[in-house]
């Protein structure tokens, strides 16, 4: 369910009124003119839309009236009035509506409200559909009022308030109860609140008789015995009597009870609550004795069988996951799709396979100095053999093992560089055999942690639920949980383009992508669309210079068809060969625009203690997605150790970035690393700064850089479903506190400071700054000069 927002801030004084018009105007509702001239038009407005058709709508303005458009669409307005002064305009008839009230009325009928002042309302849009199954004959729906001070109205009216202060946080999985809810508050108070049209064609004698019957009916669905001559005997009326008052209302008693028991089962059947009780216990549990029957008059009623549509109810909503969160494994991924379920018991041994095949013998000549005990020098290349595409795990075989204070040279490449194959991939053995994907083979299959059933997603094996290239794994001998792994980049150096068009130039690529915070603030047309922009990053500079980045050209994705004939309408799935004929390269762009380079690692994890394969998009304790420009030569990065032999991975290779990463990427360019790797053992931790370390920590020559996320430990925080819960809930509060929290400890622990002392000071010299917003796991990283201390 996507979360849109808008606010008139974005946009120039003048035009504001346009925007906000065409803002409502997109949710149904049309702006009048403000009752409040001269006053300076502001507004927000922050809108769901589920995957049942609900949409959920927040409003915030100023002094106006808002028509309910009379568009044709078969959907009922609901609206909670919050704040503010509001009369309800209808038929002729003006009703003047307190806080708390609710407003009900069709989209086939021309009605408004008529704000007197700043406001703000919550409002539903329920399409028909959802009430239809509940209603015996239609409301007669003109516009109204419920009162929200007492009754069903007062209930009503706090459960609506509810779902308003919860609405950014709602998961699917929560959204789906409320609106079955929802539903039956709606029927419930309308049907109190309009007894008169309720039941055309009842006296009120018939029609009081008629509402019992419902309610008996509604209470005891669940009894297989419940019928026409049991009802008729408690209301001690003929069962002909029983059946006629059906018949006065265009209803038939078995067919209205009947549809009533299905509708309990339709619903049980596509909520995630009841996923796992059997498709006979929904049936027998709603009053069905005979699941045959209960299958053939399901699939008279919803077209569908019971199996057939609680199936694509759940892959609809995985899919709808998919598409919505920023990446991130789907919620009941492995329920809803039952042969998706990590059928991958077979992963580990897969990717352990894989690894196989790049161990070498060792040279006696290295065995020689690795027992010497001598620091040695290795030298990692990338290749299909040597790297994992979009997750960590630490079932990986290590394709090589160091000792403490040996130095490694590893290659990295940017996941990002078939944008450009001729620039980044043409002629590069290493880049070549990782890339490489025709339509009869894929050298690295697997690209994510999610299931290597392609056609579940319909993305592709691994789905992309997680995207980087990663180096690796590089056992540490003697590495223990508890140790801590200093890795300390001793220079990075760019991978020149191996093309004889280019050769020996740098290039890189930026994608202002679907998962980027701008996705959806987006002001000019074609909205919403994904731009990518190739860079040339300038690596002559001498000593004492800085290099720069400059924008070679860009273009708009277009759906891209990949070797394997899947159609990618977006930047789903990582390594697609981007098809220059389809796309239009402007080459004319930011001109005289120089950007500093400033070359970092983005991925420098040890892997993690979870069992299963881990997206590797949100960082967390074992380091992973950092994406911290500061992480770069001349830096060191400590790393609280999980697993035997740490097992280090480097990878997402960028060439600049600034703080935020706002638009999803940052240059992402292949880089070569030079790296020290040096343990510490957890008996000579004490005193250190790394002592007692739970996160990850960045050392440079003048400063402290501690990390901070939404959830500092999100695989433990939230479980099984941590995957996709950490996506839906992050935000920057959280990964501010979180930042906070941790530098308050180092200051108290490693600088002997007193909770008072260290706040104080936190306030008065500690930069903090927001590392990105695109990784799921949201950072804020604080920066503590070390030039404070005088020690």
């Amino acid at each position: 369910m996507d979360l849109l927002r808008f606010t008139t801030e974005s946009y120039a004084e003048t035009d504001r009124r346009r925007a906000w018009t065409e803002a409502l105007d997109r949710l149904g509702l049309h702006c009048g003119v403000p009752l409040a001239a001269g006053r300076p038009l502001h507004g927000t407005i922050t809108s769901r839309r589920s995957t049942s058709g609900f949409e959920l709508i927040a409003l915030a303005a100023f002094a106006q009236t808002i028509e309910f458009k009379v568009d044709g669409a078969d959907t009922l307005m609901i609206v909670l009035h919050l704040d503010g002064g509001v009369t309800l305009v209808a038929d002729g008839v003006r009703a003047r509506i307190a806080t708390g009230d609710i407003i009900y009325a069709s989209s086939r009928e021309e009605a408004h409200l008529a704000f007197t002042s700043d406001f703000r309302a919550f409002a539903i849009r329920v399409p028909r559909s959802a009430i239809n199954a509940r209603l015996l004959t239609p409301f007669s729906l003109r516009a109204g009022r419920l009162p929200g001070e007492a009754g069903i109205g007062h209930v009503f009216s706090g459960f609506l308030r509810s779902i308003a202060e919860s609405m950014e946080t709602l998961t699917l999985d929560e959204l789906r109860p409320l609106e079955l809810a929802l539903a039956e508050f709606l029927v419930a108070s309308l049907a109190a609140h309009d007894k008169e049209g309720s039941f055309s064609g009842l006296t009120p004698s018939q029609a009081a008789i008629f509402s019992r019957v419902c309610r008996t009916i509604e209470g005891n669905l669940a009894n297989p015995d419940l019928g026409l001559t049991s009802i008729a005997k408690e209301e001690r009326v003929s069962p002909r009597y029983l059946q006629k008052l059906f018949e006065a209302v265009g209803q038939n008693f078995s067919i209205y009870l009947r549809s009533r028991r299905l509708e309990r089962c339709r619903a049980e059947l596509v909520n995630p609550l009841y996923e796992k009780v059997s498709i006979a216990d929904v049936c027998f549990r709603w009053g069905f004795n005979d699941p045959a029957y209960f299958s053939r008059v399901f699939r008279e009623q919803y077209g569908a069988s019971p199996r057939t549509f609680r199936h694509e109810a759940g892959l609809e909503l995985a899919r709808h996951l998919v598409r919505r969160i920023s990446r991130g494994l789907p919620v009941n991924a492995g329920s809803l799709i039952v042969h998706a379920q990590l059928a991958e018991q077979g992963a580990a041994h897969e990717v352990a396979d894989e690894a196989d095949s790049a161990e070498q013998p060792e040279a006696p000549a290295a065995q020689a100095q690795r027992e010497s005990g001598k620091p040695r020098h290795h030298l990692l290349r990338a290749t299909a053999n040597t790297i994992h595409w979009g997750y960590f795990s630490h079932d990986l075989k290590p394709v090589l093992e160091v000792n403490s204070g040996d130095t490694v040279t590893i290659e990295t490449l940017t996941q990002h560089a078939a944008d450009d194959w001729e620039r980044m991939v043409q002629g590069d053995p290493g880049a070549e055999s990782v890339f490489h994907w025709t339509a009869g083979r894929k050298n690295v299959n697997r690209r994510g942690a999610g299931p290597m059933d392609a056609s579940i997603y319909g993305r592709g094996a691994g789905e992309g639920i997680g995207v980087h290239i990663c180096t690796g794994p590089i056992a540490v001998r003697d590495a223990e949980p508890g140790d801590v792994l200093e890795v300390r980049i001793v220079d990075i150096h760019p991978r020149g383009c191996a093309n004889p068009k280019f050769a020996g130039r740098v290039f890189g690529s930026n994608a202002a992508a679907w998962w980027g915070f701008h996705y959806r603030e987006l002001l000019t047309e074609p909205k919403p669309r994904e731009v990518v922009t190739i860079y040339e990053i300038d690596d002559a500079a001498t000593a004492g210079e800085t290099a720069y980045a400059r924008a070679v050209y860009n273009f708009r994705w277009t759906p891209q068809r990949d070797p394997f004939g899947v159609m990618h309408p977006t930047i789903d799935y990582p390594g697609v060969p981007v098809d220059h004929s389809t796309v239009v390269e402007n080459h004319d762009i930011l001109k005289n625009v120089k950007i500093p380079v400033r070359p970092h690692f983005g991925v420098v994890t040890v892997a993690p203690q979870q069992d299963g394969l881990i997206d590797s998009i949100p960082p967390s304790t074992f380091g992973g997605n950092l994406d911290n420009w500061r992480v770069t030569r001349g830096a060191s990065v400590f790393l609280p150790i999980g697993v035997p032999g740490a097992l280090l991975s480097v990878g997402d290779p960028h060439a600049s970035q600034g703080d935020s990463e706002l638009c999803g990427t940052a240059i992402e360019c292949s880089l070569t690393g030079d790296f020290q790797l040096v343990l510490h053992k957890r008996d000579t931790l004490s005193g250190q700064p790394f002592a007692d370390l739970t996160y990850p920590l960045v050392e440079t020559a003048d400063e402290w850089v501690l990390h901070g996320f939404s959830y500092p430990n999100y695989l433990a925080e939230f479980g099984t479903n941590a995957q996709s819960a950490v996506y839906e809930k992050s935000t920057l509060d959280l990964a501010m506190r979180d930042a906070f929290i941790k530098t308050r400890r180092f200051l108290m622990t490693t600088k002997g400071l007193s909770e008072d002392e260290a706040i104080s000071l936190i306030s008065v010299a500690v930069d903090f700054g927001v590392t990105q917003v695109v990784d799921g796991n949201w950072g804020v990283h604080a920066i503590i000069r070390k030039a404070l201390f005088n020690s």
